[in-house]
């Protein structure tokens, strides 16, 4: 009974073959292990840093890639690109590769940048500041590791292993069974922000007396970051440090200033700049304006201007100057008041004045107050940074992790006495001290606005002038200071000081494939499959004559 139903089913399919392929197709992807959901993966890739300074092009050129991935140690890699970690990137590899005309570039970043060593951080570091000294013409991405992109590295590893293999035949066994990938980022590539605009912010509090008559003290903090790549760069402490200090300066002053018996007979001008990852550009405006205008003197009878960059941890302070102020001027006193106000009340930190000279030959200066001496305007920077070539000041490590509240809020502190024993001329008087108790810095306010400055990247391209956190900068300010303001900028037309590209942030995808010499072998095994069918259904009745005689019971003779 049962073979008469069996050589009915296969008649049915001799008589339309064609229509039988139809009915097993489905049911053999149904019965796959394969699920096609786990064929693609798409991941967040951050492209590395892509603008233009004075008419030189530094960083990536490129966006789109649609390339079949390889490890960095792969035989074949043109037009492929290439998948690595941290470690297995250098200046010199990346050359080489270059050299070898590999198409992309993608590298995987620890998921916890602040957890990785001391060796790991220097590495990366030092690979940061050489790719972004040169321009290259291939997509250079980079990706956070999630589990998912280290199955997806294994992977490309082990179907690199046939480049390694002894024989042709384990190469070519090695090929048909590895997993490869093709890596995708749709899209065109990254446009130019023609009108991108630099945003200032300013306001002040104006001394006792007639404004106009008045000495002027500047408060200076450039508020964007930097790194490898803007969607990386949240500039915790260079310079989150310094925008926490200027607005903690403001407040402080403010309900000095709102009582008659302690309003100074100075103005306090302060100064959140824009652009000044990219050669201060948005101070160099601000001087600009605020020196070749009739109406506006704010600068013209400036006792100093005072820049704030990275205060966020360290037991040490250094007083960048490019000038050593003259005895008895005003740089003078302030740096005599903060050596007493440090060997007063904090004498476990370390205070030291650096002076450098302003290298007019090179393209980038080295801090925000050198612009100010440019103009011969009396002007320092205050940071816990020993050298302008400190790599930490332009790192995507500079994360929430490495400041310090409590040292950062101890810097304020330090800064406010020093400043208020100049404006109230009150040096003399020993160990007073103005900023304690309800009128001292307040760490949960410090806490508060780092971690909203370390909410999102602060790469300047990245904050157009319409940025809530602009806009928040602004209100706060407004809420201490009086006349405060966003003024905005862009670049030359005719001669560009800055450019700066779109795409910081894409969608790439992994899609799961298999190399070309597995479409041969699953190409012969279909036919092979097919042929063997096919015989089995023409001659059926072969099988099915042998099958008869197998299960007939025999005949037992009788004697």
């Amino acid at each position: 009974m049962v073979l008469s139903d069996v050589g009915e089913l296969f008649e049915m399919f001799k008589n339309s073959f064609p229509i039988s392929i139809i009915f097993f197709i489905p049911i053999l992807i149904i019965l796959s292990p394969v699920s096609p959901v786990s064929a693609a993966h798409e991941f967040a890739a951050l492209r590395m840093q892509q603008y233009d300074l004075h008419g030189v092009s530094y960083g990536c050129r490129s966006s789109p890639v649609n390339m079949e991935a390889r490890p960095v140690d792969a035989k074949m890699i043109t037009r492929r690109c290439i998948v690595a970690r941290l470690k297995e990137v250098s200046i010199s590899k990346y050359r080489d590769l270059i050299q070898e005309n590999a198409g992309a570039l993608l590298v995987l970043l620890p998921s916890d940048l602040d957890s990785i060593s001391k060796e790991d951080k220097q590495h990366l570091q030092i690979l940061e500041r050489d790719l972004l000294a040169e321009e290259t013409t291939i997509p250079v991405y980079f990706a956070l590791e999630t589990e998912e992109l280290s199955s997806i590295y294994e992977e490309i590893h082990r179907g690199n292993a046939g480049d390694q293999a002894t024989t042709a035949v384990e190469a070519l066994m090695s090929g048909a069974t590895a997993n490869g990938f093709q890596m995708v980022v749709a899209g065109s590539q990254a446009k130019s922000l023609g009108d991108f605009q630099i945003t200032n912010i300013q306001g002040h509090l104006s001394g006792y007396g007639i404004e106009e008559q008045l000495p002027t003290v500047a408060i200076v903090a450039h508020y964007d970051s930097f790194g490898i790549a803007p969607s990386l760069s949240f500039g915790a402490d260079a310079n989150g440090s310094g925008v926490i200090a200027l607005l903690e300066l403001a407040r402080l002053f403010s309900k000095l200033y709102t009582n008659s018996r302690t309003h100074a007979k100075f103005n306090l001008v302060f100064l959140l700049s824009g652009g000044g990852k990219f050669n201060y550009q948005g101070t160099k405006r601000w001087i600009e304006d605020n020196l070749d205008s009739q109406d506006a003197n704010m600068l013209s009878d400036a006792s100093y201007v005072l820049c704030l960059d990275g205060l966020g941890k360290s037991d040490e302070i250094y007083l960048h100057v490019s000038k050593p102020p003259k005895e008895d001027s005003a740089g003078s006193h302030f740096l005599q008041n903060l050596q007493n106000v440090i060997k007063s009340f904090h004498p476990d930190v370390k205070f030291e004045m650096v002076h450098k000279k302003i290298n007019l030959a090179e393209d980038l200066l080295s801090w925000e107050h050198e612009r100010f001496s440019i103009k011969r305007l009396p002007a320092f920077t205050l940071s816990h940074f020993q050298s302008h070539k400190d790599p930490n000041r332009n790192t995507v490590l500079d994360q929430r992790e490495t400041v310090d509240i409590g040292k950062l809020s101890r810097n304020i502190g330090i800064i406010a006495e020093a400043l208020a024993r100049y404006v109230y001329n009150i040096s003399s008087n020993g160990n007073l001290q103005l900023f304690s108790g309800g009128l001292g810095v307040q760490e949960d306010l410090v806490e508060a606005w780092l971690g909203q400055l370390t909410a999102q990247p602060r790469a300047t391209q990245l904050l157009p002038k319409d940025h809530s956190l602009l806009s928040n900068l602004e209100e706060a300010m407004s809420r201490y200071l009086k006349d405060t303001k966003r003024t905005v900028f862009k670049a030359d037309k005719r001669d560009p000081e800055f450019q700066f590209f779109d795409g910081a942030t894409y969608t790439m995808s992994a899609y799961n494939v298999k190399p070309a010499i597995f479409d041969l072998f699953l190409a012969v095994f279909i036919v092979g499959y097919l042929a063997v069918v096919y015989l089995a259904v023409q001659n059926f009745h072969f099988f099915y004559s042998a099958m008869q005689k197998l299960s007939s019971p025999k005949k037992v003779k009788v004697q």
